[in-house]
């Protein structure tokens, strides 16, 4: 199993993650048909960019921030093992985003927990909470849409 052998390779991966999720709510906000929905993926997507904005300032940080035990955070825990399909259903596509977001929440905060430096540990905390927020959200529309159709 593949695991992180540095703080570059731990936020490269996580940049990678955000420019992902980017691209996945971008897609989604373009195959919604409800017009609320496709503003809540788009300002999604907006905000998956920020995170990535906050990771690269984080990265740029790097020589004078540390993790400890770096090399035990596996990056198989925070892959999410589902795929954008063009035939996805709605249902699916949110079962998929609340997934994501899950993945996404506990690589934030696993990473604040070996953190050293504060400010490192503070920046992980926000995102991770800000990943809570959006999988909140997502079963808020799952629960109101999809549930209620059955």
């Amino acid at each position: 199993m593949e695991r992180f052998g540095s703080v570059d390779e731990t936020l490269d991966f996580a940049i990678t993650r955000e420019e992902e999720a980017h691209e996945f709510y971008e897609m989604l906000a373009r195959r919604v048909e409800n017009p609320a929905m496709q503003q809540v993926f788009k300002q999604f997507a907006v905000a998956e960019l920020g995170h990535k904005a906050k990771l690269k300032s984080v990265k740029a940080g790097t020589p004078r921030l540390s993790l400890k035990e770096v090399q035990d955070l596996r990056v198989a825990d925070y892959v999410v093992g589902g795929k954008v399909r063009p035939d996805m259903s709605y249902a699916d596509a949110l079962i998929l985003a609340m997934q994501r977001e899950k993945s996404s929440y506990r690589l934030y905060l696993d990473l604040a927990g070996v953190a050293e430096a504060e400010e490192l540990t503070d920046t992980f905390l926000a995102l991770a909470q800000e990943e809570a927020r959006h999988k909140l959200r997502f079963e808020i529309e799952y629960d109101d849409v999809v549930l209620k159709e059955d």
